[in-house]
């Protein structure tokens, strides 16, 4: 029986899955990859809102027998994948394969570091006492050491590094708990498994041999599987660059104390450069001005005295490694601590100098210096530009079928902006439409009048604008933004003069958002780039997206920027063979948000003037789902009074 067979209306599966609906356009897509299981290539679909891809996927992967390496874009995907969909297709099939789950080491117990920091006592404040206790009891419980495991401790929480590995900080085989070191038992699961499920960002780090001992995991694999694939680009391009983070030298710092103090070290043996790189990591980040800035080496010296203050972290690193190549005999912890400060000192050359560099590589090797700020803290980057040959090459070395897949790989019709970015030869291609009834069940709202987005006034006005439409949904509303900054503008003016409960991103965790803006079924909720994509809210909660101006990446980008140069020295058309693409895909899938069911209906509200104004607007347009185009709000009332009445006017 073919995979397509499996998914059919009279199937064992469709007895045993309770709601399973059979769709013709998910029986094409089982046997798309089904083909590339069997005989190798390269397929590249995308598979609207509702075609169920998770299981058209699953099921060829798993009747396969093959070993099958499925990616998907973020950890929680990865977990759905792993504790839903995979136990229940399991079942339904009743095939005796083995699966494993692979994350990242950061996501695992390291119970060196655990007893290291616990015996060190002043390893963590006062604050993070409690974490470190509950995180200590559930140490000794766990059977695999997922921290996701731990619901009271807050994924963000700075007791994290204190008590999970990176590739700098573990010692290896010399670790007194080697043989029971969860990152290592996950690795041996993952080895002698048919099917494992990892993210990207693991994927890419093995790719780019960050993190040793996962390529033989992914070398002995015959399919590969990449979900959520319009985020690969992006992911490897971070991946195959070099960073160094200001969190890294500050672990680094305490690190050496805490190794220091359990070798029976005294505190006067110190030296004051564990606390003099401290300062200067604290005043390079305090020069470097305000959090969320992606700035280029040429903005960091109009700012600060970037060099200055560079030259001083250098300096004290350069110290800190003198004094561990002492120290390092001491203890393995110690060894440790000065090979990262080694490699530190050699990534901090290298990016450093990197702007130099830039000059005399060729365009498809250049690279771009940069960093950016968060609220705590830095990171210094020098990223590739184009990654194509490099993803190019991995994949003529590995001798599998390759299947991508996402809601929003294609522009038009056209695959050609995914394909070159990930160096893609002549792959199959398959465009798979929706199921759902968007021509009866959706509408799109286009304003007019409204200023161009460059008009200061833009924000206020596009709200005055939505107030109508989120009365005429009593809430029930997304509203997506390209910016915090707009976001915080229109969060105000939007409270202000609704009636209806506003969640605002910033306020509280994503997930807290999503749960209670569907427990309400009537809230407004304002949010940025997150919430444009994998998020996933059905029925009547969410019946209006409203989205404030096309996704074009922000101008100022270092990266965007030395992107969009390297590409007119080629000779190509930066906007229209980059950005347009780029921001067709992100619209796609914020708008993406609005019908998620075979039954939702809903409102798609697109402010932006350019829609209609521009020429390329018609790119946009056509790209999105086919629903009727009105620009007056009295057909967008009516929609909702036929579509969704409101129970309480009867």
């Amino acid at each position: 029986m073919s995979a397509a067979q499996y998914l059919s209306e009279n199937s064992a599966l469709s007895e045993s899955l309770a709601g399973f609906a059979p769709r013709q356009v998910q029986q094409q897509m089982a046997d798309h990859i089904d083909r590339i299981i069997s005989e190798g290539g390269i397929l590249v679909v995308e598979a609207g809102t509702g075609v169920g891809k998770t299981f058209a996927y699953l099921v060829p992967a798993i009747l396969s027998g093959k070993r099958t390496i499925i990616a998907t874009g973020t950890k929680n995907l990865q977990d759905q994948l792993f504790h839903q969909d995979l136990p229940v297709m399991r079942s339904a099939l009743n095939v005796p394969i083995t699966v494993a789950l692979l994350k990242g080491r950061a996501n695992y117990l390291c119970t060196h570091r655990l007893n290291v920091n616990r015996d060190a006592g002043d390893a963590c404040s006062r604050r993070y006492q409690h974490e470190f206790q509950l995180i200590n009891e559930w140490a000794g419980r766990t059977r695999t050491g997922d921290i996701a495991e731990v619901d009271d401790v807050q994924e963000e929480s700075f007791i994290w590094p204190l008590v999970t590995s990176t590739t700098e900080n573990c010692v290896g085989s010399g670790c007194d708990d080697y043989n029971e070191c969860y990152v290592l038992k996950a690795r041996r699961e993952a080895q002698a498994a048919d099917l494992v499920v990892i993210n990207h960002h693991l994927f890419f780090a093995d790719m780019a041999l960050k993190e040793q001992g996962f390529g033989d995991i992914l070398a002995g694999a015959d399919v590969f599987i990449l979900d959520e694939a319009h985020q690969l680009a992006e992911v490897a391009t971070r991946f195959f660059g070099l960073s160094l983070t200001s969190r890294q030298l500050r672990n680094l710092c305490s690190d050496a104390r805490s190794e220091h103090l359990k070798e029976s070290g005294s505190l006067s043996e110190l030296p004051a450069t564990l606390d003099e790189l401290e300062k200067a990591v604290a005043d390079l980040r305090l020069g470097m001005g305000h959090a969320g800035q992606r700035l280029s080496w040429t903005d960091l010296q109009g700012i600060c005295d970037f060099g200055k203050l560079l030259e001083e972290v250098k300096k004290n690193l350069t110290d800190i490694s003198d004094w561990l190549s002492d120290a390092s005999e001491r203890s393995k912890g110690l060894n440790n601590c000065y090979q990262r400060s080694l490699h530190f000192l050699e990534r901090f050359s290298l990016i450093a100098s990197g702007s130099e560099a830039n000059s005399e590589q060729d365009d498809d090797d250049e690279m771009v210096c940069w960093a950016d700020t968060s609220r705590r803290g830095f990171g210094l980057h020098s990223t590739p530009l184009n990654i194509a040959e490099i993803f190019h090459s991995y994949m003529t070395e590995v001798n599998a079928g390759w299947i991508f897949t996402s809601a929003t790989l294609a522009v038009g019709d056209s695959f050609e902006h995914f394909n070159g970015r990930l160096g893609l030869d002549e792959p199959d291609t398959r465009i798979l439409e929706s199921p759902f009834d968007y021509k009866n069940n959706g509408l799109k709202y286009l304003p007019v009048g409204l200023p161009p987005p460059s008009d200061p006034s833009y924000i206020n006005e596009i709200c005055l604008r939505a107030l109508p439409v989120i009365e005429a949904a009593r809430g029930r509303t997304f509203m997506l933004f390209t910016s915090y900054r707009a976001l915080k503008v229109a969060a105000q003016q939007i409270a202000n003069h609704i009636d209806y409960p506003v969640l605002i991103q910033g306020e509280a965790p994503k997930q807290r958002l999503l749960k209670d803006f569907k427990a309400y079924g009537n809230a407004v909720l304002l949010g940025t780039a997150s919430f444009w994509e994998g998020v996933d809210v059905r029925g009547d909660a969410l019946s209006c997206v409203i989205i404030d101006k096309l996704p074009f990446a922000p101008p100022g980008d270092p990266v965007m920027q030395a992107r969009l140069e390297a590409m007119q020295r080629r000779g190509q058309n930066p906007f229209f063979d980059y950005q347009i693409p780029s921001a067709v895909v992100m619209l796609k899938q914020g708008a993406g948000r609005l019908i998620r069911d075979i039954t939702d209906t809903g409102v798609l509200m697109l402010c932006d003037p350019r829609f209609r104004s521009k020429r390329y607007g018609k790119i946009f347009l056509d790209s999105l789902p086919p629903m009727p185009i009105t620009n007056r709000i009295k057909d967008v009332e009516n929609f909702f009074r036929q579509k969704s009445p409101d129970p309480n006017s009867a």
